[in-house]
């Protein structure tokens, strides 16, 4: 019976889920903000609780995450990562300045203390991977000019992460320097080796697992991939970090071969994870905190956009491409969540968190792939109404994409 209850829950959701992608491609719109409006119509607190179902939601929530960024890594070779991490570097302290801060501050403004400062700056801070990725790839932007830019701050802030998580859960426990320091220690070095092989033995790894039997291959790389994550998670380390450093360690043919096997995986798992985010919302926490939550994420939209368009003006990007890079990094996700979680669980800081953090990220997940379809446009708009030239001034309805010579397919 139990069985019975969970295929019809899961293929009443996957149904609906191909339902809303295939009114979305009418509208020519990234289909997230109704995967997530399908979630919360399907949770705790909705029209249609589910409840069979939502346990393997959950874990294939998580799938998702791992296989957007996976792909995300494929589009991009070690020797590029670096590169434009050494470049983009004063980029990510800029994005910690703009992001990180505005939080803070309203946290201390609510009276809520010092340690859930801590919490809210994290998660006003990190843009969503998952959600971005996705919106490029809808977009097809992923061979902009922008995008190494916005792939370099959404990398930086995943790579902070693994500095963030560890010193927020020894301020949630209240352990001593000594076991933070420890846990600190363990996290970076995680990091650094993985990060290390992937740069000086990608070669190497790509013709091993190079093999002309698509089904060998995707298993390999699934479950690589899958592996390389849960180590990564369970030494306090993304697993987001672990499954992108896995996608730039494959290479030439590997890669590309990978990224068309995965492609329907991903596609699937994604709009589950999207779905599970709505059903971990419950909506009627969400009114007490709304008037908050629409404050602190209209100052983010206008942070994230400053922050994109000036790592992409440093970059040497053209006017267009600035605000697209701006536009694209508004949303916020997987890591906000997980932050506001670990605070709210630990029972250290104000119940009012919780609620505040969903309507947030909510706001940002629905506003994120809004803000990089139209940013550019209505910001074109708004030069050419104050009598300023603009560059590619005509193209409003189709910004046309700027792409490097060497650009992925």
């Amino acid at each position: 019976m139990h069985s019975a209850v969970f295929l019809m829950e899961f293929g009443a959701v996957v149904l609906a889920l191909g339902l809303l992608g295939r009114f979305a491609v009418r509208l020519k719109f990234s289909p997230i903000p109704l995967y997530l409006l399908a979630g919360l119509l399907f949770g705790a607190g909705g029209v249609v609780p589910l409840g069979g179902s939502e346990e393997f939601i959950e874990v294939g929530a998580e799938i998702g995450v791992v296989l957007l960024l996976l792909m995300l890594g494929l589009e991009y070779t070690a020797g590029d990562l670096v590169g434009h991490l050494k470049t983009h570097a004063p980029a990510g302290g800029v994005d910690f300045l703009l992001n990180a801060l505005p939080g803070a501050a309203a946290a201390l403004l609510l009276g809520w203390g010092p340690v859930a400062a801590v919490v809210l700056a994290g998660v006003t801070w990190v843009s969503s991977s998952g959600v971005i990725a996705k919106v490029l790839g809808d977009l097809g932007r992923l061979g902009n000019r922008e995008s190494p830019v916005i792939l370099s701050i959404l990398v930086l802030e995943d790579l902070a992460m693994a500095l963030y998580l560890p010193i927020l859960t020894a301020l949630l426990a209240g352990t001593g320097l000594l076991a933070g320091g420890l846990t600190l220690g363990i996290a970076l070095t995680a990091v650094g080796t993985v990060l290390l092989v992937a740069v000086r033995y990608g070669r190497v790894i790509s013709r091993f697992i190079s093999s002309d039997d698509p089904e060998k291959l995707l298993l390999v790389v699934l479950g690589m991939t899958l592996l390389v994550a849960g180590v990564a998670q369970q030494l306090q380390v993304s697993a987001a970090v672990g499954a992108f450093l896995v996608g730039i360690a494959l290479s030439g043919e590997v890669a590309e071969n990978t990224h068309h096997l995965l492609m329907p995986l991903r596609d699937l798992f994604a709009a589950v994870f999207f779905v599970f985010f709505g059903l971990s919302t419950d909506p009627t926490t969400i009114p007490s905190m709304l008037l908050p939550a629409l404050a602190l994420a209209a100052l983010s939209i206008l942070t994230k956009i400053a922050t994109g368009y000036w790592a992409a003006k440093r970059a040497g990007i053209a006017e267009r491409g600035r605000w697209r890079a701006g536009g694209a990094l508004v949303a916020r996700g997987e890591f906000s969540i997980v932050i506001a979680g670990l605070a709210v669980s630990s029972g250290t800081v104000a119940p009012s968190l919780g609620p505040l953090a969903t309507a947030y990220v909510l706001l940002l997940v629905v506003m994120g792939p809004l803000a990089a379809r139209f940013t550019e446009p209505i910001a074109q708009r708004v030069i050419l109404w104050r009598g300023k030239e603009y560059p590619g001034a005509g193209t409003l309805a189709k910004p046309v994409p700027e792409r490097t010579a060497a650009a992925p397919e």
